[in-house]
């Protein structure tokens, strides 16, 4: 079966609701190709690695966490954007890219599919905000910190950088997939005993140990492959359409 383009960005707006959102770029159709979409191909970022791989494995359109005119950047399209936009104009094939609402969807956004993967329960929110990007929850069963470390380097093929600070035995946990680290405050606010989220910086080691809680930053990459997976998933089922989720992995 096929889709028209204009069909699946309704739908996918619909879905996601990016109008909900304050993002740091624009959400939806970011490059509109020709071809009706009988195959899309899912990844985290619209790089030329990855548009080379999906159009080499006959995608029709390409959905994304991380795709292109971010807040603040150089807004000409030469260089590195200019091949990468020409790429797709070349073979037709379109790009949606959705950053904050695919962080944030209940059951199909990064940080929930992150806990389903980790068996977490979600007992709330980080922060008190209307679309929250953050959660807290439990872990399946108190379990140490070296194990827990052990079980996300294990499902995300990415070995955590931990900075101690909480208790040898955990349970109550707190996550942001991506770029979060600055959330650590929020996490100790709540009570968690471990935060965890993609990447790490300077101030954050200071601040796992003064606040008395756990850091492991498990990669950027790694914990913003599962929404665009499970987005890919429920179009199959909405629209009869092929999916496939080419990962192009990198060491951040």
């Amino acid at each position: 079966m096929a889709v028209a383009i204009r069909e699946l960005d309704i739908h996918l707006n619909a879905l996601l609701e990016p109008e909900a959102f304050r993002d740091y770029c624009p959400n939806g159709l970011q490059v509109e190709g020709h071809r009706p979409i009988r195959k899309l191909v899912t990844g985290v970022t619209a790089s030329q690695e990855f548009l080379d791989a999906a159009i080499a494995n006959n995608a029709d359109a390409v959905l994304v966490h991380h795709g292109y005119f971010w807040k603040g950047e150089d807004q000409r399209i030469t260089g590195m954007k200019r091949r990468r936009i020409a790429t797709l104009f070349e073979a037709g094939v379109s790009l949606w890219a959705y950053h904050l609402p695919l962080d944030a969807h209940p059951t199909l956004g990064n940080n929930a599919q992150l806990a389903k993967r980790l068996g977490w329960k979600v007992t709330g929110s980080l922060r008190d905000e209307a679309r929250p990007i953050g959660n807290r929850g439990v872990t399946a069963a108190p379990q140490d910190i070296a194990s827990l470390k052990l079980q996300l380097e294990q499902i995300l093929d990415f070995r955590p950088i931990h900075v101690p600070g909480g208790p040898a035995t955990v349970s109550h946990v707190a996550w942001c997939t991506g770029a979060a680290q600055g959330m650590i405050h929020d996490a100790a606010a709540v009570g968690a005993d471990v935060y965890i989220t993609g990447e790490i910086s300077e101030p954050t080691a200071h601040a796992a140990a003064e606040l008395g809680i756990h850091f492991l930053a498990a990669g950027h990459h790694a914990t913003e492959r599962y929404g665009v997976q499970a987005v890919g998933e429920k179009l199959v089922a909405d629209f009869g359409i092929d999916h496939q989720f080419i990962d192009c992995p990198i060491p951040v």
